[in-house]
This record gives C-alpha cells, structure tokens and sequence, in this order.
C-alpha cells in the first residue's frame, strides 16, 4: 500500500475549473434579475450537455424542485445543476458521468434542514426518476426548506 498523495483526479480539477469559471462569470452580470435569469439558462444548458442518462434524471429533478420550491434559485456550483436559497447552496444534482461514478445523486448541504435526530442522510443515490422518486424529491426539499 503506497501512502503518497496522487493529488487531485482529473474530475476534481475541472470541477475546480468549473467553479472558478461560474465567480468569474457571476461577477461580470450586472442587475440581479440579469444574474439570476443567465444564472437559470446556464443550469438549462449544463443539462442539455449530459449524456442522455444522467439528463433524463437532470431535467426531471430541476422540473421538481423548481416546481416544488420556487424560492430556490437555480444556479451552477462546481459545474453541477444546484438550488440555492439568499446565495447559499440548499441541493445540487450531480451526474453519474461527472466524477465517473455508478449513479447520479442529489445532494444536500448543510443550509438544508433534513435533520433527523443525531444522524440524517444528505444525499441520496439515483438510478431512475419514477412518479415516486419525484414525490420523495419534493417532500425532501419542501423539508430542507424547513
């Protein structure tokens, strides 16, 4: 067993990449109406660029939580769909292919109020969005919302 660090993979980088390039991109828009309209079409069009797997399960979680918690501002973080509530990350999806992994995810961040005793799940693996994955999704983030 080797204990060197390999640093980051190539998947961290451009996701590191990715982030870097939505501050540059959010400091440039000027009104916040304009922020948060080229903000949406952005999470649209990072979408549209999944493969076909992940952006079926992409478009169906953004229709939820956009249709579940309007409040939430679609936005890009670390090139991921995201939801955010006064700038702070609330959920995000994450597509399988991104870091090359079995499943997709949505994920939620410590601004979401999911807790449940000492311990609680914050992100949830997906294979498929079904009419009862959707109504869980809702229900899961009406609730982070508290």
């Amino acid at each position: 067993m080797s204990n060197t660090y390999e640093g980051f993979t190539a998947e961290e980088r451009a996701a590191m990449k990715d982030h870097a390039e939505e501050g540059k991109k959010a400091a440039r828009r000027s009104s916040r109406a304009d922020k948060a309209a080229q903000e949406a079409q952005d999470v649209l069009a990072k979408i549209a660029e999944m493969p076909e797997s992940d952006r079926v399960m992409a478009e169906r979680v953004h229709a939820v939580i956009t249709s579940a918690a309007p409040e939430l501002a679609p936005r890009l973080w670390y090139g991921m769909p995201a939801y955010a509530r006064n700038g702070k990350i609330v959920c995000h999806f994450q597509a399988a292919a991104k870091f090359k992994t079995r499943y997709a995810t949505l994920g939620f961040s410590d601004q979401a109020t999911l807790d449940d005793a000492t311990m609680w799940p914050v992100a949830f693996a997906l294979t498929e969005v079904t009419a009862d994955v959707e109504a869980r999704i809702a229900t899961l983030v009406k609730q982070a919302l508290g």
